[in-house]
């Protein structure tokens, strides 16, 4: 009895929700003593070191919609094909060879390889030898054309397209057809997205030879 009285007497109550303690002083007026848990320790532990906005800014939609034009995951294959083709009819708006620049972005060729997308086996890592392949005297015909039709169009697989288009050139009697072969990638960062794989001429286009 006496071991368990005086294990009562010692122990004293702990409450985290303990803060101050009052005392009856100054003409019972009560006055706040701070415990030993100092408001310090009722602070957060961790606290941003910088300020994280959690809004847009104001031009992100004009920064948008100024981005360089190429893929966009919502283009159908014929949309893909048809916005390359009225870049090119457009080729030196808003610059110089624009256009050609819209068909370097949804070129789906590896850069760093020698690539079928002509037909032959070319090195088209650097824009500026792509570029001189459309000013060549069969591809020309695409840059500024005044009409086209498309002859057929033809889905080979689920995620492969194929399309015949007829295209009139600027200069007179200047006619050619072309085809076009979109493959639409599967994983990694252009999942989703519909790219040229190849734009052969309907013949033999290099057949003079052609220095690029």
């Amino acid at each position: 009895m006496s071991f368990c009285s005086s294990l009562s007497s010692q122990a004293q109550p702990f409450s985290l929700l303990s803060d101050v303690k009052f005392s009856i002083s100054n003409g019972g007026r009560s006055s706040r003593k701070p415990s030993r848990f100092s408001s310090a320790s009722a602070r957060p532990r961790f606290v941003a070191s910088a300020d994280v906005p959690d809004f847009l800014s104001a031009d992100w939609l004009e920064s948008r919609k100024k981005r360089p034009f190429g893929p966009r995951l919502n283009f159908t294959a014929k949309e893909a094909v048809q916005h390359q083709l009225d870049s090119l009819k457009y080729n030196d708006q808003p610059r110089q060879d624009y256009g050609i620049e819209v068909m370097y972005r949804f070129a789906g060729f590896d850069p760093f390889e020698r690539s079928t997308y002509f037909g032959p086996f070319f090195d088209l890592g650097q824009f500026e030898r792509f570029r001189r392949i459309f000013h060549h005297s069969t591809y020309r015909v695409l840059l500024g054309h005044k009409d086209r039709k498309i002859l057929s169009s033809l889905f080979v697989k689920e995620n492969r397209y194929k399309q015949r288009v007829w295209v009139r050139g600027a200069r007179p009697e200047e006619e050619e057809i072309f085809e076009f072969t979109l493959g639409q990638r599967v994983g990694g960062s252009w999942d989703g997205y519909w790219l040229t794989e190849s734009l052969l001429h309907d013949g033999d286009a290099f057949s003079g030879g052609l220095a690029y």
